[in-house]
């Protein structure tokens, strides 16, 4: 089985590399399925159901949300009919939509489980991940060997944590929500695969994938400003992973594609 993991999609520049590379980098590398983290896809701030079904049209078999999931109205009432969008487990059972379900990829069968860490979410009262992992991975298991988690975090020590936690219960634990793509991806002893952070889709030179000036007036004036997309030299970045029939990871690569930007093709589906 053979994975590929978009790193966190941000701004219409993060959907436009999606258009432009992921196509032929899935008949490239000969992916099965492909999984991206979507939280800043619109805007910078969540995902709103245009882009969704934009990005899940472009080839994208699930998408991974995270605190920012529910920021735009129009998910809340559509993530409830969109078996292939999950916001994070550990959220109250109260809240739309699933945090975990089993795909189809080919004939193969693989459970993807989205998670939010503690550390950094002031915002965002979720139940704590480490007592939950556990279980859905059990569960999960019963189904498929192939496990497939989003960690949505913080901070290294809590994302490093987790991976020993769940050494060799699930496939891969794949770190979101720095937006910045960090060396050391690895196997662990049991052979999960891991990775601080997977990084991000969209402009490398911002902030976080956002027009640096209003960023840096924030910070200088303590004053709310909107933010704005992004679009100095655009990349594509991800992880692929390959599994191994018993569902330990047998490697994990870190992949990075330039998207040559065409100013007259800024395209994508509509905020």
């Amino acid at each position: 089985m053979r994975v590929l993991f978009i790193a966190e999609i941000v701004g219409k520049a993060g959907v436009y590399c999606v258009k432009s590379v992921l196509p032929g980098l899935r008949k490239e590398l000969e992916i099965d399925f492909v999984v991206a983290n979507a939280d800043g896809a619109t805007g910078g701030f969540g995902i709103g159901k245009n882009h969704a079904i934009y990005l899940r049209k472009l080839g994208i078999d699930v998408i991974t949300g995270g605190e920012q999931i529910y920021f735009k109205k129009d998910m809340v009432a559509h993530i409830e009919n969109s078996s292939y969008i999950l916001r994070p487990a550990n959220f109250s059972p109260a809240a739309p939509g699933r945090g975990w379900r089993y795909f189809n990829a080919g004939e193969e069968r693989v459970a993807v489980i989205s998670l939010l860490g503690q550390s950094g979410f002031d915002r965002v009262h979720a139940s704590n991940p480490f007592t939950y992992l556990p279980e859905l991975a059990s569960k999960a298991r019963r189904e498929t060997p192939y496990v497939i988690v989003d960690f949505h975090a913080v901070t290294t020590a809590e994302k490093y944590t987790m991976f020993h936690r769940a050494d060799g219960a699930v496939s891969a634990i794949v770190g979101t929500g720095t937006r910045v793509q960090t060396n050391d991806a690895a196997i662990m002893p049991r052979g999960t695969a891991v990775i601080t952070d997977v990084g991000r889709t969209g402009s490398r030179d911002s902030v976080a994938g956002l027009d640096p000036g209003p960023e840096i007036r924030k910070f200088i004036s303590s004053m709310p400003e909107r933010s704005a997309d992004a679009w100095g030299v655009l990349q594509f970045q991800g992880v692929v992973l390959d599994l191994n029939p018993d569902g330990k990871a047998e490697r994990i690569e870190p992949v990075t594609r330039t998207c040559k930007e065409a100013s007259s093709d800024r395209t994508g589906a509509s905020d």
